[in-house]
């Protein structure tokens, strides 16, 4: 079982969550030093996400239809195809008309191309949490623990390769979603694909989802207010760049070392959530979560200088890491293996709206405003969670 799990999941995971994280962090920073401009840095972050957002429901149905192991080769290889590609246009025309066109295209490309690889994993992790029975939790730890790590190491690599130039960093992520390919390619198709439904049945996409997410009520609770938070922590992401280089004045390195910072108390968190949901349950640890996220939120909007706010920014995405084990947990329990990959896109759709958003508010708020719009997102983000575990709190969904 764990020779299988590793091969078959944690390894191409691996992989694929490194390019994830390198990709999404490291291009707007490549906007703004390609650009200079704070406003094409919030359009670049929503650009990542509005494509992903329209590619859901075509991703799910596929990945229900096609197998996981089909979608996350040909969505690895084809994302590396279109770095490379923006790595020669960027070593050619390192700025002006054509890198400003180059690095907003990118992300829009590699956003929807990262959605079909991420839906493909989750799909097979899922699968093998189901296989692990009680232990569920515990494979969707170690699985959240491969995306913390690489969201520890990939931001401040991208941001050391951008010191080094544009069309370097873009290489490096290249070789890595080649690689998520090659792995992919390697694994036996019933180890990455296990559900994989007949051509008959099949989901009919993002409408099947949405009923099935309204038939989940602990599940609907639960997404609702995480929905919220992550207008918080989008908001916190596509203005982090801005923050961190001009208001702050630290290097663009700085931006990535506030993510890998992140990341790192992610891990010791979801490290301590895998044996606090043993003795505890799910609801405790993620109404806990939930608090001292709110909490981080609303301080980081006064954070006085770049440490506080690298210290607040961190305690906030280690407590939404908690957050994301009680709900991957709940969704490879609930959602019917049949309709997985359509209810999954649904599910991610609903997470992700706040992004794009995120990042439009980014283009539109004055720096000496960014503050007060962190406070607002952080009043909202306390406000939903405190409602979805209220009504969670007899729920036997989040007891058993």
């Amino acid at each position: 079982m764990t020779a299988g799990l590793l091969r078959g999941i944690y390894l191409p995971r691996t992989a694929d969550a490194l390019a994830f994280a390198m990709s999404t962090y490291g291009i707007p920073l490549l906007v703004l030093a390609t650009t200079r401009s704070a406003t094409l840095t919030g359009l670049a972050f929503a650009l990542e996400w509005v494509p992903r957002l329209a590619a859901f429901g075509w991703a799910g149905a596929v990945v229900d239809r096609r197998g996981a192991a089909m979608v996350f080769s040909l969505a690895s290889l084809g994302r590396g195809l279109a770095l490379a590609a923006g790595a020669i246009l960027l070593y050619l025309h390192p700025s002006g008309p054509v890198a400003t066109a180059t690095v907003m295209v990118l992300a829009a490309t590699t956003g929807v191309l990262t959605e079909f690889s991420y839906i493909a994993a989750e799909t097979a992790g899922a699968a093998a949490a189901r296989r692990a029975g009680t232990r569920a939790h515990r494979v969707q730890a170690v699985l959240l623990g491969i995306d913390q790590t690489a969201t520890l190491t990939g931001p401040a690599l991208a941001g050391l390769l951008l010191l080094t130039g544009p069309p370097q960093m873009l290489a490096v992520t290249t070789v890595l979603s080649l690689l998520a390919a090659l792995l992919a390619l390697r694994t036996p198709p019933s180890s990455l694909a296990p559900d994989r439904a007949p051509k008959g049945q099949a989901s009919a996409g993002l409408l099947t989802g949405w009923r099935t997410i309204r038939s989940l009520p602990a599940l609907g609770w639960l997404v609702i207010g995480l929905t919220l938070s992550n207008l918080a922590t989008g908001f916190l992401q596509a203005a982090g760049p801005v923050i961190v280089v001009q208001h702050f004045g630290q290097s663009t390195t700085a931006v990535g070392l506030v993510w890998s910072a992140a990341a790192a108390a992610t891990l010791v968190t979801v490290s301590i959530c895998r044996f606090a949901i043993d003795r505890l349950g799910l609801w405790p640890v993620g109404a806990a979560c939930g608090a001292i996220g709110s909490l981080a939120c609303l301080a980081a909007a006064q954070a006085p200088d770049y440490l506080a706010y690298l210290v607040l920014v961190a305690v906030l995405m280690a407590a939404d890491g908690g957050l994301a084990v009680v709900l991957r947990t709940l969704r490879s329990r609930l959602i019917p293996p049949e309709a997985f990959g359509s209810t999954l896109s649904a599910t991610i759709l609903i997470l992700l709206l706040p992004f794009p958003v995120a990042g439009v508010l980014t283009a539109l708020t004055p720096l000496h405003a960014l503050g007060h719009v962190i406070t607002t997102c952080a009043v909202l983000q306390a406000l939903g969670l405190f409602l979805a575990f209220a009504r969670l709190r007899t729920d036997p969904a989040l007891r058993t």
